[in-house]
């Protein structure tokens, strides 16, 4: 077991709670939902992702001897509390939205029914997994809308802020439509495919450029990229010129030129020429460098001749968008709807599903938000939320990232042209249905 699965990795108001349950007696079947309240004012849409990582965690969730004996130590917790604790498996049922889906706020992506201390445990982690997977989805899957035709690299492992959330930003991007990530582990993990071309510090190792070039070439000749901006960038190219032959004749397949500093659309333009006048317009021109979907749209639109980019920083770190105001709310507790009335935080009781329609065009035209024993309103309406997991196991094996890309790019060909845009759009229609609107306003009225 990793520190990443540890039960422990969790708020201690939830083993607070979890205890006050287990004194009371309080064990009756709840449901909790996950929802994002507001988008972001840089996000038409979200996408859904982490839900894997949900599942895996809901089914390897147990206290070890060790964790138990820190936590009699620790003080707080008394003995048949933790004795209960060394026996708890999670056992309830779970709903979600496959992952990459396109979502919108008070939209419930899982639903978790179970009883309610296990249902409360786990929301620090549901939360942590679904919030960060879809903020990087979401960042991926708008940078493919500004580049649909280049290949997107994941760049940002050295700058995310961990381990895990650097192999979790290369599943998510790689999801949304990126076609691969920088980072080994998740080649390894996932399945990726993995790129990579060389560091400044290599060239600058050598007396000269060229040698570099040749050398590099000579040692991994089957995917040939060679960074060209160390020092001038147009005669690095024109070094790439001569040497070609050279490293072509030996085996090495050159396969691109990476630009990672300066005006990009002028380097790329210039480094376009030299090498198409050169004999080589075969090779690809690739550009890294704090880039992110606004850069990408920018330089494109200006006509720079770029075939790809290494997006790092401002996409793991999703910059401009940090956070989702991510929430998990007991929304049903023995077989009663609850509704949490608190100013500017009030939530939509019940059980629910949300439906979506699609129009003749083949684009979304609204979603609809219902009790989840709701029939829905039309035929075609398509139900979001499907059973993942029964009685604490999954109902069949993980999805293939292959198949959950294709699903992602199958929602991004159905965003209406406005969603697509990168500017903010007028918000998506949401529609919470008569019933649910009738049940909360039936609890409103219930003293508390």
């Amino acid at each position: 077991m990793n520190n990443y699965d540890s039960a422990l990795l969790t708020d201690l108001y939830e083993l607070t709670m979890l205890q006050a349950y287990f004194d009371e007696g309080l064990q009756e079947q709840a449901v909790f939902e996950l929802f994002v309240r507001v988008l972001p004012p840089q996000r038409n849409f979200l996408m859904v992702a982490g839900i894997e990582q949900v599942l895996c965690f809901l089914e390897s969730l147990r206290f070890t001897r060790d964790e138990l004996d820190w936590l009699a130590r620790e003080g707080g917790f008394h003995r048949s509390f933790l004795d209960w604790l060394r026996n708890l498996r999670f056992t309830g049922d779970v709903h979600a939205m496959q992952e990459g889906t396109v979502f919108f706020a008070n939209e419930p992506v899982l639903r978790i029914t179970a009883p309610i201390g296990e249902a409360q445990l786990v929301e620090s982690r549901l939360i942590n997994l679904v919030n960060f997977s879809s903020l990087i989805a979401s960042k991926s899957a708008r940078c493919v809308l500004a580049a649909p035709d280049k290949l997107l690299v994941d760049f940002g492992l050295r700058r995310a802020h961990g381990a895990e959330a650097g192999l979790l930003a290369a599943r998510s991007s790689y999801l949304a439509g990126f076609a691969g990530t920088a980072t080994v582990l998740a080649g390894q993990r996932f399945g990726i495919p993995v790129f990579g071309t060389m560091a400044h510090s290599y060239i600058e190792a050598h007396a000269q450029e060229a040698d570099a070039f040749a050398q590099f070439a000579a040692s991994r000749p089957e995917n040939v990229t060679l960074l060209i901006d160390t020092y001038d960038t147009e005669a690095a190219a024109r070094k790439v010129v001569a040497l070609a032959p050279q490293l072509r004749a030996g085996g090495a397949k050159l396969i691109s030129v990476r630009i990672d500093s300066g005006d990009l659309v002028s380097h790329a333009r210039q480094v376009r020429a030299i090498l198409d006048e050169g004999g080589l317009a075969d090779i690809h021109i690739f550009a890294s460098g704090n880039l992110d979907e606004l850069k990408i749209a920018r330089l494109l639109a200006d006509g720079a001749p770029i075939d790809g980019f290494g997006i790092g920083t401002l996409l793991t770190t999703s910059a401009d968008a940090p956070y989702l105001d991510s929430a998990y709310k007991l929304e049903v507790y023995a077989d009663e709807a609850r509704r949490k009335r608190s100013e500017g935080k009030a939530t939509w009781p019940g059980a629910k599903q949300v439906y979506r329609t699609i129009g003749a065009d083949g684009r979304m035209l609204y979603d609809a938000v219902m009790l989840a024993d709701e029939p829905p309103e039309a035929m075609d309406q398509l139900p979001l939320l499907r059973p993942v997991m029964r009685g604490g196991q999954r109902l069949s094996l993980p999805e293939p990232l292959a198949d959950l890309r294709l699903h992602a790019a199958s929602e991004l060909a159905c965003l209406p042209d406005s969603l697509r845009d990168l500017k903010k759009a007028e918000d998506f229609p949401v529609e919470i249905s008569p019933g649910l609107r009738a049940l909360a306003d039936q609890l409103d009225v219930i003293p508390r």
